[in-house]
């Protein structure tokens, strides 16, 4: 899995959910994670969760970590739910680190009341794609800021989550190989 953590600003309005986003962006072509920092501006027509799209959510903030994360090996829903839930939990651990009170529900984050993230997950005809948003700043929503995370803090800690979901894949990869089928007797 490949991991790039761009340097530069890049602003998030939902496209970049599309597959082959990686390829197009950094000619990556395997399963990846791109992270980077910007604001974030999801237009109706990029919306992938329905129920927002129907309550006329708008999905707004001025500055966010961005997770884009693509695997290639299947197209199933439900399997790239549990991977995004997986993000969400590895999320949870590393800001736990720094902050005791953040909480998970389902693939949300949380301060207390306020909700620190967004997240989406959906599958193409040639992948899973996964969107991981977390507010760097924010005047209704919790953020990093609220939890002692600014400065170079939050390039930090952008890193850190990206390279504990590959060290996560990378350690799955070498149990596949190490484990026999359970129909195998010797």
């Amino acid at each position: 899995m490949e991991c790039i953590v761009l340097d530069k600003r890049l602003d998030y309005d939902g496209s970049q959910i599309s597959s082959l986003w990686a390829y197009n962006l950094a000619d990556v072509q395997a399963d990846s994670i791109i992270a980077f920092r910007g604001a974030c501006d999801v237009r109706t027509e990029h919306m992938i969760d329905l129920e927002d799209k129907k309550q006329g959510d708008i999905i707004v903030s001025t500055d966010m970590l961005h997770f884009i994360i693509e695997h290639f090996d299947s197209a199933d829903l439900k399997l790239v739910y549990a991977r995004q839930r997986l993000f969400t939990s590895i999320v949870r651990e590393v800001l736990s680190g720094r902050h005791s009170g953040i909480t998970r529900n389902g693939d949300d984050l949380f301060i207390g009341t306020k909700k620190l993230t967004i997240s989406i997950a959906s599958t193409s005809a040639v992948s899973q794609k996964i969107h991981f948003g977390i507010n760097v700043v924010h005047d209704y929503y919790g953020s990093l800021e609220d939890i002692g995370i600014s400065g170079e803090g939050v390039a930090t800690v952008l890193r850190e989550i990206a390279e504990a979901y590959v060290r996560e894949f990378d350690d799955i990869e070498k149990d596949l190989r190490k484990s026999r089928p359970l129909d195998v007797i010797r």
